[in-house]
């Protein structure tokens, strides 16, 4: 089956990519979630509209992407959330809660889909997220998780 995928896809591709994937694959898993949609010939023009707001939305060279990853890099990020007695908290951090905190703290714009959380959030204390910048750049960002109050 072949695809145009609309988000980006760890393992498979970037938006504006047209991939070959199994039939079910696509039907049942890319397609229904919105991170693909059907190719045809005149899906080419919505390809190429895809990769010029990736483009706009991307940082653009590796030196500018570096000072980001040092930006990020430089000071832990702290978020506030509501937490037991034990330290366990009510629900997991999100990859748009840690956006959303980079932002609060006087760093710069991160799409929360360029944040990877390696393991589940679900305690307070320190933990470690990436963000994925470039291609070949990837940020390190520390997390001071700390409860409410």
């Amino acid at each position: 089956m072949k695809l145009i995928l609309t988000q980006e896809v760890s393992g498979l591709g970037t938006p504006g990519d047209v991939v070959e994937v199994k039939d079910g694959y696509g039907r049942n898993f890319l397609v229904p979630r919105g991170l693909a949609t059907s190719w045809s010939k005149g899906g080419e023009k919505q390809v190429s509209a895809i990769r010029k707001a990736r483009k706009t939305r991307e940082i653009a060279t590796l030196e500018e992407a570096n000072s980001v990853k040092a930006k990020l890099e430089s000071k832990p990020v702290r978020l506030a959330v509501r937490a037991g007695a034990s330290g366990r908290l009510f629900g997991a951090i999100t990859p748009s809660d840690v956006a959303a905190a980079i932002v609060e703290a006087q760093g710069p714009q991160v799409d929360r889909r360029k944040v990877e959380i390696p393991s589940a959030i679900k305690t307070t204390g320190e933990h470690i997220a990436r963000v994925r910048l470039h291609p070949d750049v990837q940020a390190k960002v520390t997390l001071k998780v700390v409860a409410e109050g």
